[in-house]
């Protein structure tokens, strides 16, 4: 009726009606709803299907796996999937934003495992950060999964907690932040070796951060038999002579296993001769500082978005050059190794996750450019369709040799 005030909500709809919304940048876009859903594998289509899939045909099931615990990983989905689990902490480099901001890593992460190792993962964000809080919940969980993949849980706790799920659960356990990016640093640098006519053994590598990563390269590398290692954190150079590890007992352990050549100092002091740079911090090398390395150096700055190194200044000293990024040649990408280290550790129903399984999985990775080696390709590219397979076999087959296979 004419003189009627229109209600207010009335009157905010036909407002929004004229004025456009603003439009959503492409990323949120894409992750609008989440990237993953869970979908049946069996048909439900009548009664006598879902008599079979649920009650009363699953009590059958129920009751042998009952009698038969092992009669799970053949019944149920235990046998190819994966818990994907942080606690935020220590997320890409945005650092500790908590559990809730990390579920689309964790999202994306699940995407990763199921495109490139054709395994399943769900993401699990715990609210919690205290290491008995976080080995006991995951624990608790793991009776429902095949392997448990820790993502982005802060230095030094990770490694306990690693360490205590290895050793309480049957299944592997996995920090891909540690591993992954271990494996394929020691992949790329295997090939690069060869593109600059060197043998590992040759070799005196930096490793610029002594957390996660760093640790775990350092420890992959001394394995694969690197000539020497030198380790850089914060404070400078890790030596057996530094007061201030003795509360850090995996820095201790380093400062025992590396630096045969007794360096004192710091990065510049470590870089000056050396042939190998590797880059697991979020900080800067000056320029001054590369072009002391030895001649046909090769660079690997991981920090993403920015390099220790940029690659135009790496390229004036290096042979090789590798990054962190997409856009450059050489991408160090977990993504090359976390699908199939599980595809393969979950095929032969391995109980845990051994060095000789990780040794096996870079050189796989390594093996599958091994015949197009070039400057700019030291590593397959995450969407080279011989890279999972590869790294599944080869990790299955060490898993026997290691022992620790069930079929």
């Amino acid at each position: 009726m004419s003189g009627q005030l229109i209600p207010s909500q009335i009157l905010d709809d036909q407002l929004a009606a004229q004025v456009p919304a603003p439009a959503e940048a492409p990323v949120f876009t894409l992750h609008r709803g989440g990237k993953m859903e869970v979908r049946a594998t069996v048909p439900l289509r009548d009664r006598a299907d879902l008599s079979l899939a649920y009650t009363p045909g699953v009590a059958q099931v129920c009751t042998a796996i009952a009698d038969q615990p092992e009669l799970a990983m053949d019944y149920t989905w235990k046998s190819n999937t994966v818990a994907v689990v942080t606690d935020g902490t220590a997320v890409l480099g945005l650092g500790d934003i908590g559990p809730l901001a990390a579920l689309p890593v964790m999202e994306g992460k699940a995407v990763l495992f199921k495109q490139f190792g054709g395994v399943d993962a769900v993401p699990l964000c715990l609210d919690c950060t205290d290491v008995d809080a976080l080995v006991e919940t995951v624990a608790r969980l793991a009776p429902g999964f095949g392997g448990i993949n820790l993502e982005d849980i802060s230095a030094p706790r990770c490694f306990e907690v690693e360490r205590r799920l290895q050793e309480r659960l049957d299944i592997p356990v996995f920090h891909d932040d540690q591993h992954g990016t271990a494996i394929v640093l020691l992949a790329a640098l295997r090939n690069a070796a060869v593109v600059v006519g060197r043998e590992l053994s040759a070799l005196r590598a930096v490793i610029s951060g002594a957390g996660a990563a760093g640790v775990a390269i350092a420890k992959i590398l001394l394995d694969a038999g690197i000539g020497d290692l030198t380790v850089v954190d914060s404070r400078g150079i890790v030596s057996a002579d530094r007061a201030d590890l003795a509360s850090n007992p995996v820095k201790a352990e380093l400062a025992a296993l590396t630096n045969r050549g007794g360096l004192t100092g710091g990065l510049a002091e470590a870089m000056r001769g050396a042939d190998v740079f590797i880059g697991v911090s979020s900080g800067s090398v000056p320029e001054e500082v590369v072009a002391t390395m030895a001649p046909d150096a090769i660079i690997a700055a991981m920090a993403n978005p920015n390099p220790e190194i940029h690659p135009d200044v790496a390229h004036k000293y290096a042979a090789v050059v590798a990054t962190g990024r997409s856009d450059f040649p050489n991408q160090i990408n977990n993504v090359l190794a976390f699908p199939g280290v599980f595809a393969g550790a979950l095929s032969v129903r391995a109980s845990r996750i051994t060095e000789g399984m990780k040794l096996a999985a870079a050189e796989a990775l390594a093996a599958v450019v091994a015949g197009e080696l070039a400057a700019d390709k030291v590593i397959p590219s995450p969407f080279d369709e011989r890279v999972a397979p590869a790294v599944t076999a080869a990790v299955a087959d060490a898993a026997r040799r290691d022992g620790v296979a069930r079929l």
